[in-house]
């Protein structure tokens, strides 16, 4: 499995180099095609709609460790207008045991799996998605790093996706998206303020 422009077992570079993760191949870092808010990293598949975002939040005190990622998915879920029934909810909360991660510095850390239907650009087609999220508690920095993988499950013919994802090319996987929480590093805790 090769990186977009390396191999992939390379670290790629976050926020300017303060964090890293190895990024699965076929990621195109779409800071490089529009603006991105300064707290996220935004990657998408080369061949399919999938798409990765690192986003750094606030800590949020009042939410309890296994609470976290629930709390987050349905933060995400407001954001997206995706509380639709019969097709929002979560499959699975687990946490990370500090020992399989590289980012020694979070308090706690977990991995949610739920399924949302959003559109895309506020369009009136939705897609069911597969959210896969996983949050890094670190409470020292007022801060909670989200890493959020979409993995469209089915797309709206009327989606502007529907074209994109025709012939599925080498998705990315879940153990993709394990290896991307299980390598992301802290190299300048000053990123955090």
């Amino acid at each position: 499995m090769q990186a977009a422009g390396g191999s992939a077992d390379r670290p790629h570079p976050l926020f300017g180099g303060a964090l890293s993760a190895v990024i699965p191949h076929s990621a195109t870092d779409i800071s490089e095609l529009r603006e991105i808010p300064d707290n996220q990293e935004v990657f998408a598949h080369a061949h399919t709609d999938q798409s990765l975002i690192v986003e750094l939040v606030e800590h949020q005190g009042q939410v309890a460790d296994q609470d976290s990622a629930r709390y987050h998915f349905e933060d995400i879920a407001g954001s997206n207008k995706a509380q639709e029934p019969g097709v929002f909810g979560v499959t699975s909360v687990v946490p990370l045991p500090k020992s399989d991660l590289s980012l020694s510095e979070c308090s706690s850390a977990w991995m949610l799996t739920g399924t949302q239907c959003v559109s895309k650009f506020n369009e009136e087609a939705r897609n069911t998605v597969t959210l896969h999220l996983g949050v890094f508690r670190l409470p020292q920095f007022s801060t909670e790093v989200l890493i959020t993988f979409n993995d469209p499950q089915s797309i709206s013919p009327d989606s502007s996706s529907a074209a994109d994802v025709a012939g599925h090319k080498s998705p990315w996987t879940v153990q993709e998206f394990q290896r991307l929480l299980q390598t992301l590093t802290l190299h300048n805790p000053g990123l955090f303020g």
